[in-house]
């Protein structure tokens, strides 16, 4: 049986577990700046840790529960990482590069039971949810990778927005982003970190709950319950109103802005029609509200989609615009190193089944 990874102790969960064992209070903070200040590959190498404490780490929790199956490298600078579990399960996670840092995008699900009907992270359904230590290892392994290129480099910031839905894998998420926004670890800002949900409306209500101050995004895709329904099933049971209910919750209590996900289908979702309905959904909070058009990355199993014409998208910020809704168009990185979430994967999944 494998070994739970260490990363996902949060440091007071880490600090309680070595105190049940017998260990001081302020090995904690040793083991912690070991794993992620130093980011050692072995628990030998935490050298001002007392060998009782050692031995215990080793026989208890493991620093390498992911392998490193397939590497690729865009030309703008994306590196897609394909990941291989213990249990033999294939993830993915995306380094991307842009002007104000580097950003991680995370997977917190082998696989995805939401059913969107346009997207590749759910052509394989859910086999389980990642532990939290498996979704931390994924960024310490980017930045282990940054690490030995020697630019003296460090992820700043993530987006949970790979292979699976968060907030079906609540409780390990909300441990994940303890352990990186830690200042004593990674320390990587709240506000730099964005959640993405496809509209889980009673789980939006438990995140404003928490009063962590990570970015909210919901992929809301359509304005309208016939259409959304259509391209994203979870949207039965949770139709627009008990979303639009929860985001007046959620606004409420953190007064933050929260970005919405809409990707452009041509001839689907990218009308006039639908940027107007989409204009008033969002218009009694306008001042906190942000939407983010996606050009549809086209995949293979969804033939039936294809992206929106640019004059279409460009139609549809305008009008957006003119309704006093700020919002912007997202283009993919790395286009040509299969650029949807979840490609990767099943391609290499196919691939095996096929030998």
């Amino acid at each position: 049986m494998s070994k739970t990874s260490i990363y996902g102790l949060t440091y007071d969960k880490l600090t309680d577990w070595l105190l049940e064992h017998g260990q001081k209070r302020f090995r904690a903070q040793q083991v912690w700046n070991w794993l992620y200040k130093k980011r050692v590959t072995s628990f030998a190498a935490m050298k001002n840790v007392n060998s009782e404490t050692i031995e215990l780490l080793e026989e208890n929790f493991s620093l390498h529960t992911l392998e490193e199956e397939i590497k690729q490298e865009s030309e703008d600078g994306t590196i897609k990482f394909l990941l291989k579990l213990a249990d033999g399960n294939l993830i993915e996670t995306v380094l991307m590069r842009f002007n104000y840092g580097l950003s991680v995008c995370l997977t917190t699900q082998v696989g995805c039971n939401i059913g969107c009907t346009f997207c590749a992270s759910g052509l394989l359904k859910k086999n389980r949810d990642l532990s939290g230590g498996e979704i931390v290892e994924q960024i310490m392994n980017v930045q282990r990778h940054l690490d030995e290129q020697g630019e003296d480099e460090r992820v700043s910031h993530i987006v949970v927005m790979g292979i699976g839905e968060p907030f079906d894998n609540f409780n390990n998420l909300m441990d994940f982003l303890y352990v990186v926004n830690d200042d004593r670890g990674l320390n990587i800002g709240a506000r730099h970190i964005t959640v993405s949900t496809s509209g889980l409306a009673h789980k939006i209500y438990e995140f404003a709950d928490t009063g962590i101050q990570v970015n909210l995004a919901i992929s809301i895709h359509a304005p309208n319950n016939e259409l959304r329904s259509r391209i994203m099933k979870i949207n039965k049971a949770f139709p627009i109103e008990k979303l639009m209910k929860a985001v007046d919750y959620y606004l409420e209590k953190t007064n933050r802005r929260i970005t919405y996900e809409y990707i452009m289908l041509r001839d689907v979702n990218d009308h006039e029609e639908e940027a107007k309905q989409l204009a008033k959904l969002l218009y009694n909070h306008r001042h906190l509200a942000y939407v983010n058009l996606i050009p549809y990355n086209a995949v293979s199993e969804h033939d039936q989609y294809a992206r929106s014409e640019s004059t279409a998208i460009q139609s549809f910020f305008e009008t957006l615009k003119a309704h006093g809704i700020n919002s912007g168009v997202r283009w993919e990185n790395g286009a040509d190193i299969d650029a949807a979430c979840g490609q990767l994967r099943s391609k290499q999944i196919k691939k095996t089944k096929a030998v």
